[in-house]
């Protein structure tokens, strides 16, 4: 019997210091977030960053906190069950940090006689940080207590018709009737050195950005820079958007661990402001679902910042969430892989 498993990133339990500092625990100590030999990242998280980010965490978790949880959590909740109720084979939620935990997710389908799951990372570009590190856990979950479980995996998306359809259709209706000079599209950042260690040619990046426009290459479908930049070039295509009318930013870096993905989204924003541009557009195409990153360093930080810089107005763009399109897609997708697997 086949089902699937949704994985999105995660989120606290609760806004309370403790519940924050567990989570960024786990969150932190995955080696593939921080890639730093396992002592030297411990100091640094245990030592250091575990002392002081779990109280200011948690303060901004109290800003966007909802009444029934975490807005990643809800979200994620109303996709599953709307797909599930779209789809012929069972469908559960994980989280890679947090509750409820792929272990979890892959019990609740065993319970269900499933034997054949496909893990569908809510992540349109591939990441060492995001997709990488559900696929490489749920394997060790795999091997050491589901051995009779069969997984496979839902490609990165990032450039797919139906999820740039998708997008820019919510794009386009989230901005109807505003006025707005510029769109720029705010990914998450991840360190510069994670693009290196994503090239599997070990010698295609350059860092320079003029790469991730280059012909058609083996590193591409591992960098995350590229899907980056080719989801904003495909929605722009979509939305007819003028050439200089849009542009591409990375947001949410952490300056400790070394030199991160550029141009970076809170100098960018802020930059647009002091030249003058008073209605700026922004949305945050490395998230399906809105989360801490979306709701106040976008919404709320970055919003806050360019007023104070001289803009009028940024236009945030929620994520895709569970918009009716977006749902459909991706129940398609789900019973093409079940009804393919079947024919097999």
């Amino acid at each position: 019997m086949k089902g699937v498993l949704l994985v999105n990133l995660g989120s606290p339990d609760s806004t309370t210091s403790s519940d924050v500092r567990e989570y960024l625990d786990q969150f932190l100590m995955d080696e593939r977030v921080i890639d730093l030999p396992k002592w030297f990242r411990t100091f640094l998280v245990k030592g250091i960053i575990l002392k002081t980010r779990p109280k200011r965490s948690a303060e901004a978790y109290q800003k966007i906190w909802w009444e029934e949880g975490s807005p990643l959590i809800v979200l994620s909740e109303k996709l599953q069950e709307k797909v599930q109720k779209k789809v012929s084979v069972p469908v559960a939620l994980a989280m890679r940090y947090g509750n409820p935990s792929i272990k979890k997710g892959l019990e609740v389908l065993q319970q269900q006689g499933v034997t054949e799951v496909l893990l569908v990372p809510l992540y349109p570009q591939f990441a060492m940080a995001t997709t990488e590190t559900i696929l490489v856990l749920a394997e060790q979950l795999q091997k050491a207590h589901f051995p009779e479980m069969e997984l496979t995996s839902l490609p990165p998306f990032y450039n797919h018709p139906d999820y740039i359809r998708a997008l820019g259709n919510s794009i386009q209706e989230a901005l109807q009737g505003k006025d707005w000079e510029h769109l720029l599209f705010s990914y998450h950042g991840v360190p510069e050195r994670h693009i290196r260690k994503s090239d599997v040619t070990k010698s295609h990046c350059k860092m320079d950005g003029k790469c991730c426009f280059s012909e058609e290459s083996p590193a591409h479908a591992y960098c995350y820079r590229h899907q980056c930049e080719m989801t904003s070039v495909k929605v722009a295509e979509y939305l007819e958007l003028k050439e200089g009318s849009y542009s591409t930013s990375f947001q949410s870096r952490v300056s400790i661990l070394g030199s991160w993905l550029k141009p970076y989204t809170d100098k960018t924003v802020a930059q647009f402001a002091k030249n003058g541009t008073k209605e700026l557009a922004i949305a945050t195409p490395a998230f399906v679902s809105d989360c801490l990153e979306t709701l106040e360093e976008i919404g709320m930080e970055a919003a806050e910042d360019f007023e104070e810089k001289g803009g009028k107005h940024l236009h945030v763009i929620p994520c895709i969430n569970d918009r009716e399109e977006w749902v459909n897609v991706l129940s398609r997708w789900i019973d093409e892989w079940a009804h393919k697997q079947s024919a097999e």
